[in-house]
């Protein structure tokens, strides 16, 4: 299958589940910085997906995913803390641990195959 556009990405497509359900999750939290810190993360996965794709070139590409997986190991890192806290349940916890983890390896199997 060509990808023809970043929508195609089936990575960029669970990143897009992943922000809705945390957009939604911290919807009315009052921590601000701690809202504020996972929003930007979990956004910047699916936008470095696609500004990586836009850029057109495999050596950019590969560098802005590896940004992304970055960035949803921020994402995975935080949901400890908000399970700690309180501000999540276990069982948002572990949807969006295994959604982060999907994602990653998806990234990790997109970067190899540019490798090749």
């Amino acid at each position: 299958m060509t990808i023809e556009k970043f929508e195609d990405i089936l990575a960029w497509q669970k990143a897009k589940q992943l922000t809705i359900y945390i957009y939604r999750l911290f919807r009315d939290s009052r921590d601000f910085g701690f809202k504020d810190q996972i929003l930007r993360a979990v956004l910047s996965i699916m936008n470095n997906i696609a500004e990586g794709f836009e850029r057109r070139g495999d050596k950019e590409l590969k560098n802005f995913l590896f940004i992304a997986k970055g960035s949803c190991a921020e994402v995975r890192s935080m949901l400890y803390i908000a399970l700690e806290l309180g501000y999540i349940n276990k069982n948002d916890f572990n949807n969006l641990y295994n959604l982060t983890t999907e994602i990653s390896k998806m990234l990790s199997g997109f970067i190899k195959a540019l490798y090749q």
